[in-house]
């Protein structure tokens, strides 16, 4: 499972899995070597260099021979380049190209070895007898018809020639972007679209245009992936709980069949069997209760999550994508391109912030009001005025956590949707408190909707969250007219 995660791209669930087969682990042998060979691949796709390191040597020590230690080792001279570490990545190479027998089962890995080693010395500095390497381990690849090594080779080679001959640079990019797309290799389709629209100036907006297509396309298909496969694993572990419960039921019935056979009173054995009866169903009524919960709190967590990644790819993916152009495309040493590097980098920090901050957890406690209203005051802008009144007077000490919660949740959202769509100039929230129940009414002058196409979905949100604390909630709003909302909760 962790493996077809990897394929899918999701590394962070490919750890998760990998995570579930440690208690099962009785000595350290191949299976270990997998597993950690498994855990070094996802912490080298995340950039988590050193960890995956470590877990490639604790592959090393289950190996059982020199040729099989080669694999992993090989995996972290990979390592060492990205981390710029190119002596360290060519004395592992070079120790094990001297190692390598030329036999059918080590072509393969001879050109692969030839290829990272040649990456290095380019790296390094040394351009001759890097480029005389990478162009022997493409050869090998091409006479061994490794299709998939060969986009590895064309890509490292594609950026050998990035500064010295542009045709070079495309012809291999190219070669690399076909076969790539022949294979559904995404990755690799993606960085040979990222070096093409660094060099090839005429058909740059072209290739832009494809790799923002194919990066938005691969994000919302493993994104789909990871949902589908959560679901999957939590209805084999729900179908394995129940008819463990089944299990269950069946002996507990035997159990009482043989006592009112052990018995032979009737009438007793028949009381025995109610009183079993009535405690079963008891505590299948009390699993079933505490089962709906938790599929409620899973709902929630996933409906968060699932708003978390929205925001991120709508509001984060795009910014840093266009920041990555731009930095590719225009000249840092100057002054001005700076200061919109920055302006550009401060404006993602603070989407960032935002999106923190509204999905953060809440205090409940002494500081709630304090705390409700920083909130709030955070939507002042050069173009919205927020003015809040009144909310010290409520006796928040004798609204309990959930209610705090909820009304929390619901003001944020409000906020957040008078900020993405109302434009509005003045923003007024008003607290009242009576003795049974607290009133709250919101109102902003922004440019408001028709009742019939009012957003449903955050509303929905906000409806559910007021109704589960037993409140009411009402929405008012015409077009040019703003938006009203009045919420009551009771005490």
């Amino acid at each position: 499972m962790a493996s077809i995660q990897q394929i899918n791209g999701d590394y962070y669930g490919s750890k998760e899995t990998l995570t579930e087969t440690l208690p099962y682990i009785k000595k350290r042998d191949i299976y270990t070597v997998s597993i950690n060979t498994f855990f070094g691949i996802a912490d080298k796709e995340l950039s988590l260099y050193n960890d995956a390191i470590y877990y490639y040597r604790e592959a090393m020590k289950d190996c059982t021979d020199s040729i099989t230690k080669q694999i992993p080792l090989s995996n972290i001279a990979v390592v060492y380049i990205q981390q710029k570490k190119y002596d360290d990545a060519i004395t592992i190479l070079e120790s094990i190209l001297n190692k390598v027998r030329n036999t059918k089962t080590t072509i393969l890995s001879k050109a692969r070895i030839k290829d990272n080693l040649g990456f290095a010395y380019f790296k390094k500095g040394l351009n001759d007898k890097g480029l005389s390497l990478m162009n022997e381990g493409l050869e090998m690849r091409k006479q061994d018809d490794d299709t998939y090594g060969s986009i590895e080779s064309n890509l490292h080679l594609a950026e050998y020639y990035t500064k010295i001959d542009s045709k070079k640079t495309n012809k291999h990019a190219l070669e690399a972007y076909k076969t790539a797309s022949k294979l559904n290799s995404i990755d690799e389709r993606l960085e040979a679209l990222a070096l093409l629209m660094t060099n090839d100036l005429i058909n740059n907006t072209e290739y832009a245009r494809k790799f923002v297509l194919l990066n938005d396309s691969i994000i919302k298909i493993r994104n789909n992936y990871k949902n589908k496969f959560a679901k999957i694993k939590y209805d084999s572990k729900k179908e394995k709980d129940e008819n463990q419960k089944l299990r269950l039921e069946r002996a507990e019935n035997l159990v009482a069949l043989k006592e009112a056979e052990k018995e032979k009173v009737i009438l007793f054995s028949g009381i025995i069997a109610t009183l079993i009866s009535l405690v079963s169903l008891g505590l299948y009524l009390r699993k079933r209760y505490k089962h709906k919960t938790r599929l409620a709190e899973i709902k929630i967590a996933y409906n968060t999550e699932t708003r978390i990644a929205k925001d991120i790819h709508d509001e984060l993916a795009n910014d840093v994508f266009n920041t990555i152009t731009f930095t590719q495309t225009q000249p840092l040493e100057s002054t001005n391109v700076k200061e919109n590097l920055i302006q550009k980098l401060d404006q993602i920090y603070n989407r960032v912030r935002g999106i923190s901050r509204e999905n953060n957890e809440i205090d409940t406690k002494a500081n709630y009001a304090v705390n409700l209203k920083e909130m709030l005051s955070t939507y002042n802008s050069p173009s919205t005025n927020v003015i809040i009144n009144n909310i010290e007077k409520v006796n928040w000490d004798l609204v309990d956590d959930i209610k705090k919660v909820a009304v929390h949740r619901v003001l944020q959202e409000l906020m957040v949707n008078m900020k993405k769509h109302s434009e509005a100039l003045v923003v007024v929230l008003k607290f009242e408190n009576t003795a049974n129940k607290i009133l709250i009414e919101y109102f902003d002058n922004g440019k408001g909707c028709k009742k019939d196409k009012i957003i449903k979905n955050g509303l929905q949100n906000m409806e559910n969250r007021i109704l589960a604390t037993k409140g009411t909630i009402t929405f008012d709003t015409e077009p040019h007219k703003g938006f009203k909302v009045k919420i009551t909760l009771p005490k």
